[in-house]
């Protein structure tokens, strides 16, 4: 079913530059940008969110864990939702349109709505999640974790960098955090999610398009590894008696590059190596290096780390030397539902798009949402595939593109299954 094009028309790209441009502002850091949860700038924050959904015809509130919710009601009150949202949350020194584009856009879209008093046979729900990022607490998706029902109360007792708890800063915030467990949605309450977000990675620049259709928020691991060889003087230990440390975590790097390279949709990074006892003329005794893997379903992923693991352990063998792997982090693939899938493409296509598939590298609150409904995700371009960088950036056209796009998902959305009710 084609968009009624009165909504279209309604929709006002300038005005989610604009909004994004304002959220932008509201920073701890002096010339960048770092808004963490329960902090001063997220209150500013919140408070224009709140009023920005309530200028788009909501009713918004917020809720125990600081999420901005704001309310459209359907045909007549109290009807299951389509629930839009992003995160409001920052990276340190991020940049302004991760998280904030997709909450701005949905608040568009229910603004367009509401302009031509366009009802449907659900509600509609945008949320503003307070923490995805988890840079306070060193934990992620608090706010969609709550929604989700699946928020450990243990969590609470965690501490900042300046020794406070999460639940003595929900206080100081004003919230209660026993009241958490209360927002948490029932399955039947909730037809599916849907996000918008900048892609965060190089596809859709590459392949010229402003938007593309998201098949899954990668699985992921992270694992320690840690080689021990021996140390000694790189003056007299002849080149053929060493047991090198970092010369094997070297050939274990180059080993993780070509297994995820041969295999498709496979990631592995290793992003920090510290190589002891660090002396300019001492041969590394140890070595230890992180990895990172993720993949768009769970059975390549655990087929990469199997060959990952079985490769490292090999060089270490052939080179006499000790290896030891510790899995620090794991997440399932949360795939996005087929149905929104082709409901997110037929609005590409109507829009006069190509349509591209892609799935996402990044976490985002869906891996959270996907316990209670189906979820879909629709990617906008930015600039160069950067992102958690102050260079991040998109175009308005794309940004005009996206809003498009996701309004008439909105406007033909049909819920993917009955089988999300209990």
């Amino acid at each position: 079913m084609a968009a009624d094009p009165r909504l279209i028309s309604a929709l006002q790209p300038q005005r989610i530059w604009d909004r994004c441009d304002a959220l932008g502002r509201l920073s701890e850091l002096e010339g960048g940008l770092t808004r963490v949860f329960l902090s001063d700038e997220q209150r500013q924050v919140n408070e224009l969110v709140l009023a920005w959904m309530r200028e788009a015809g909501m009713d918004a509130r917020l809720d125990a864990i600081g999420n901005c919710v704001g309310r459209y009601e359907g045909e007549r009150p109290g009807l299951p939702c389509l629930m839009l949202g992003s995160h409001l949350d920052t990276v340190r020194d991020a940049g302004k349109y991760d998280g904030m584009l997709g909450v701005i856009t949905a608040i568009e879209c229910v603004s367009a709505l509401h302009a031509t008093a366009a009802r449907h046979p659900f509600a509609i729900e945008v949320v503003g999640f307070g923490d995805e990022e988890g840079v306070r607490f060193g934990s992620t998706l608090l706010g969609s974790r709550a929604v989700a029902g699946t928020f450990d109360p243990a969590l609470l007792d965690k501490v900042d960098a300046n020794g406070v708890t999460m639940r003595d800063a929900l206080r100081d915030f004003g919230l209660d955090p026993s009241q958490i467990p209360a927002i948490a949605r029932r399955p039947r309450d909730v037809l599916a999610y849907a996000e918008l977000h900048i892609e965060q990675g190089p596809v859709l620049e590459a392949e010229g398009l402003a938007t593309g259709v998201v098949t899954a928020i990668n699985g992921g691991n992270r694992f320690n590894i840690e080689l021990t060889g021996m140390a000694g003087h790189a003056g007299t230990v002849p080149m053929g008696l060493r047991r090198d440390a970092l010369v094997a975590a070297s050939e274990c790097v180059l080993a993780i590059e070509r297994i995820a390279a041969s295999m498709p949709d496979i990631v592995g990074t290793v992003g920090r190596i510290e190589a002891l006892p660090g002396a300019m003329n001492v041969i590394p005794g140890r070595v230890r290096f992180s990895l990172d893997v993720r993949a768009p379903t769970d059975d390549k992923r655990r087929a990469a780390v199997a060959e990952i693991r079985a490769s490292c352990e090999a060089i270490a063998q052939r080179r006499d030397i000790a290896m030891t792997i510790t899995l620090l982090w794991e997440a399932k693939t949360s795939p996005c539902d087929p149905r929104m899938q082709r409901q997110f493409a037929a609005a590409v296509a109507e829009e006069g798009g190509r349509v591209h598939h892609l799935p996402s590298g990044a976490g985002h609150d869906g891996m959270a949402l996907v316990d209670i409904t189906p979820i879909g995700m629709l990617f906008v371009r930015c600039k160069g595939g950067i992102s958690h960088n102050p260079a991040e950036a998109v175009t308005l056209s794309d940004v005009a593109a996206g809003a498009r796009v996701f309004a008439r998902f909105i406007a033909a959305f049909t819920p993917p299954s009955e089988g999300n009710s209990p």
